[in-house]
């Protein structure tokens, strides 16, 4: 609706709209002028009318509006909101592991205040120098128990969490500064939006992968086509260079000028013209740019748009058409059409072109379309992305009739989708099929390899397309996605009826079922229809083949049912990760534990939703294997060293009671304990982000080693019951010495403390370095630095009277015997530790530790042969139709280790402010562990 720039000041009226929501898709709402406008008349409004919160102009300089909505209730501000943090396994096992600790904790304080109450009634008070009163006040009995509660107190590190987040922020700089993952392309450098996740990407199970802008480049090639049965470009490949074709545009076939003339303006595309005369497409999709550019080549150039008015030139002449409607692309719906009038001879007429399963059932009695259906297989075939191109012409009266049914249906405030869709339909229909395209959409270099790789790692994958199933079976094959016959298999899951769907599940189940402990390659295929069917009937069998199945291809797939698949998968507590480049990818890319957004040709949608974005799929195998491994690698030795830090300071003060009448007693003061957590042993743990256990080349060469990361095995009950151990019995070490080295008295109680403070440190610095794997010098100096700043502090306490440590250390480091007191702290300490390592790393290496004595001897592994995990078994329910699993069971280790407004009215009036309205296996099925699905 046009309106003259001198009557903007004077426009007045009312906006009908929903109440505030946070939904950015999608804006229902009707616009009513008054006069000097026309008298009430209803303009509907969409989210295309719309500019939301924090949005650039691009295009136009300036831009009048009105404002619907305000502060925290626009769009934008409603979406915002905290968002729901995303909990990694090894989270998980931390907090079970804390829970433990913490009923050990309780258990401890009892036991010990129970002994510290019958001590006192029974020993102490028989004691005259005790000094224990006879009678005591009530709560007496509470004293010790809460003694040792505050003793115990740093059996839980608090410090964990702070030390975790620090490391984890390292590890998102990591990937930022990895220039390794920069596209050379287009610049374009990775980025991690989340930074508590980054140990979540070494224990990847499944990658649930979109096809078109994943794994191809998203750059359009119009290849080949049919046009009324003739086939073109099949002989070179390139229909624009075909003979045949070029001749019956230069002689005017009226069917190829008709298709040209469909490819040239059935579309959202709006021409520009540079400073140099050449034409410039700005297109809402790739496939539109590609049509429209192709049919430019072949002589149908669209060169301007003015408001309504399309032009179109055609060899010498020129052509204009008139937009009366636009029949947007819906993902139901499958298709687009506009309706517009033929300037030259004023007929009406409907374009048409989408799917096939959405153009041909609406051809127009007595037209075969057996021609279309082959040209629509044989380019599936060819893994080329395929469209059907129709038109109709309208009379006159039937258009004026159904414009009104669609102008109501545009200005309904209820269910307008809906609505606007069901009408479309009383026109899209009696169609007159013109022909169908070929478009090439190009792999992106190094996914073959990519997906490889990651295969070798374990790691499932799944693609997720709204393609057709032909032309994703190509493209899957082409990139090592599923392997041919006789390596591979694929089964398909098909039909349109729930019987239909059940019998094709239930095959497919069995042959999953069979063929999981031979050594081939068995993937599944299903489209929407068919997954649609499954995932709301049979919804526990499909979670089973879910659960077998090492490799699926889901098309024709809708955005919700991509994060229904995701739900699946995390159902059975798999840890996925789902990449994307779309705005059809942000619900599943948000519903994965981890979600990998590409910066590619549609936007930044889905990166911008993303935990980590990448610009180019390749990338991908770093980040999981490099970063992920490493970050995995690295926390798991963080925190599980966290916990053996405070309990070995704490068991020593649980000793020390059992000498000190079990009174509660603390043998360090608190400056101690307090520089204890802060100072002493916190910086060389930190600097454990640089250590690496292997090289980078290594972990790539070698990617099956993933799996100690999938399977938990650096940080299980297992690993910390270990390190539990390993404080219990530095604690002993340490208090025995410490109290043998000195006689034990009143006046050198402080001196025994130090001591016993000072093996700590020594211990914990030989802990460390012998847990490190590659060393720096900055490293280096946080260790050894680190100890002898614990000299350098305590030192300067010890000449201050009043902190209670006055000339010790000068006193300690004189004598002998407290230097022979640490030398055998350090040595029975560490000794058998020491031995227990060596006697693994020399008769029971693991794999790791193979590759790392290549590394150090510099041999190359030919191959690391096997890695078997203990078999698990899966226990769930299954609905009627599955069958009674085998009894024997033995898998071999593969690549498994692998939403209706109410209205509502607001006046605007001249002077408005605007902001918003626009008026212009896995093994496959093994692993160390059981685990269940939960019930959908």
């Amino acid at each position: 609706m046009g309106i003259d720039v001198d009557l903007l000041h004077k426009i007045k009226g009312v906006i009908e709209c929903p109440y505030p929501d946070k939904d950015i898709r999608r804006f229902d709402a009707n616009m009513r002028l008054f006069p000097p406008f026309i008298d009430n008349d209803i303009c509907p409004l969409t989210i295309k009318n719309t500019i939301l919160q924090s949005c650039y102009l691009r295009n136009t300089e300036w831009a009048c509006g009105v404002a619907v909505y305000t502060g925290n209730e626009t769009k934008m501000g409603m979406c915002r909101g905290i968002p729901e943090p995303k909990l990694t396994a090894m989270d998980a096992m931390i907090d079970k592991l804390t829970g433990a600790i913490f009923i050990f904790q309780i258990v401890v304080v009892l036991v010990l205040g129970i002994a510290g109450n019958v001590w006192k009634d029974t020993e102490a008070k028989k004691l005259w120098y005790v000094l224990y009163p006879h009678e005591g006040p009530w709560y007496e009995l509470l004293v010790i128990p809460l003694r040792f509660e505050l003793l115990c107190s740093i059996m839980i590190p608090i410090s964990i969490k702070v030390s975790l987040d620090l490391v984890k922020s390292l590890y998102a700089k990591f990937i930022d500064w990895d220039h390794q993952m920069i596209d050379l392309e287009t610049s374009i450098p990775s980025h991690a939006t989340n930074t508590a996740i980054s140990e979540d990407l070494g224990q990847v199970e499944y990658i649930l992968t979109d096809k078109t802008g994943t794994l191809t480049e998203n750059k359009m090639i119009f290849r080949r086509c049919c046009i009324s049965g003739n086939f073109y470009g099949n002989e070179n490949g390139d229909a624009l260079k075909d003979v045949e074709l070029l001749n019956a545009v230069s002689s005017g076939s009226s069917d190829v000028v008709r298709f040209l003339t469909v490819m040239a303006i059935c579309n959202t595309v709006i021409p520009t013209q540079s400073k140099t005369g050449d034409i410039l497409y700005k297109a809402q999709s790739q496939d539109e740019d590609a049509l429209v550019h192709a049919a430019s080549r072949l002589h149908m150039v669209y060169f301007n748009k003015s408001g309504n008015i399309l032009e179109v030139k055609f060899s010498t002449s020129i052509l204009q058409y008139e937009v009366l409607e636009t029949l947007e692309f819906t993902s139901d719906r499958k298709r687009m059409s506009v309706v517009l009038k033929d300037c030259q001879n004023g007929k009406i007429l409907l374009l048409s072109k989408g799917a096939d399963e959405a153009i041909l059932p609406y051809a127009r009695a007595g037209q075969q379309t057996r021609h279309f259906i082959e040209a629509v297989e044989q380019y599936a075939h060819l893994g080329l992305r395929t469209l059907c191109l129709a038109w109709r012409e309208l009379k006159r009266d039937e258009y004026r009739e159904w414009s009104l049914m669609f102008k109501e249906a545009s200005s309904t405030l209820v269910d307008r989708e809906w609505r606007v869709a069901e009408v479309c339909q009383r026109v899209e229909h009696d169609l007159e099929i013109l022909g169908v395209t070929a478009i090439e959409d190009r792999l992106q270099d190094g996914v073959p390899e990519t997906i490889e790789t990651l295969r070798k790692a374990g790691i499932n994958f799944w693609m997720l397309t709204g393609d057709k199933q032909n032309t994703a079976i190509q493209i899957a094959l082409s990139c090592n996605f599923i392997s041919p016959e006789p390596k591979g298999q694929l089964l398909s899951i098909d039909g349109k009826t729930e019987e239909e769907v059940c019998r094709s599940l239930e095959r497919v189940l069995r042959t999953m079922r069979i063929t999981t402990s031979e050594p081939k390659d068995v993937a599944f295929v299903v489209d929407g229809w068919a997954l649609e069917i499954a995932l709301t009937h049979y919804r526990k069998a499909f979670t089973e083949l879910a659960v077998l199945s090492r490799t699926a291809i889901c098309c024709r797939v809708t955005p919700s049912q991509k994060a229904q698949l995701v739900q699946i998968l995390k159902s059975c507590d798999y840890r996925t990760l789902a990449i994307g480049d779309g705005g059809n990818d942000v619900r599943m890319i948000q519903q994965a534990d981890i979600g990998v957004g590409i910066s590619g040709r549609e936007g930044l949608q889905a990166a911008r939703a993303a935990d980590y974005s990448i610009g180019k799929f390749r990338f991908l195998k770093r980040l999981i294997l490099v970063h992920g491994r490493y970050s995995y690698n690295r926390t798991a030795f963080l925190s599980q060293y966290s916990f053996y830090k405070s309990l070995l300071i704490c068991f020593i003060q649980i000793f020390f009671s059992f000498i000190s009448g079990v009174s509660g007693t603390s043998l360090f003061n608190s400056v101690s304990l307090m520089a204890y957590n802060v100072f002493y042993t916190s910086v060389p743990v930190l600097v454990s982000v640089l250590d690496k256990d292997l090289s980078e080349e290594t972990v790539m060469q070698h990617p099956q080693i993933l799996f100690y990361c999938q399977a938990g095995r650096l940080l299980n009950p297992s690993t910390f019951a270990g390190w539990f151990g390993r404080s219990l019995f530095h604690a002993i070490v340490v208090f025995v010495i410490s109290i043998h080295a000195y006689a034990f008295d009143k006046s050198e109680m402080e001196e025994v403390s130090m001591v016993a403070l000072s093996g700590c440190i020594w211990l914990q610095a030989f802990v460390v370095t012998m847990e490190t794997n590659s060393f720096t010098i900055l490293q280096h100096m946080a260790i050894w630095g680190n100890l002898a700043a614990f000299y350098v502090i305590n030192w300067i306490f010890s000449t201050l009277p009043s902190s209670g440590m006055y000339t010790i250390m000068f006193r300690l480091c004189r004598q002998p015997s407290y230097w022979i007191a640490i030398f055998l702290m350090v040595a029975a300490g560490m000794g058998p530790i020491l031995a227990i390592k060596y006697f693994r790393y020399t008769y029971r290496p693991s794999k790791i530790n193979t590759l790392q004595q290549a590394e150090r001897l510099g041999g190359p592994i030919l191959s690391l042969g096997t890695i078997e995990p203990q078999p698990r078994s899966i226990e769930k329910d299954v609905s009627t139709l599955s069958i009674t699993q085998p009894k024997n069971r033995n898998p071999v280790y593969e690549p498994l280790l692998s939403d209706s407004p109410n209205a509502s009215r607001r006046s605007f009036g001249a002077g408005t402010p605007f902001d918003f309205f626009q008026s212009q296996s896995r093994l496959s099925v093994s692993s160390s562990y059981t685990r269940n699905c939960k019930d959908n």
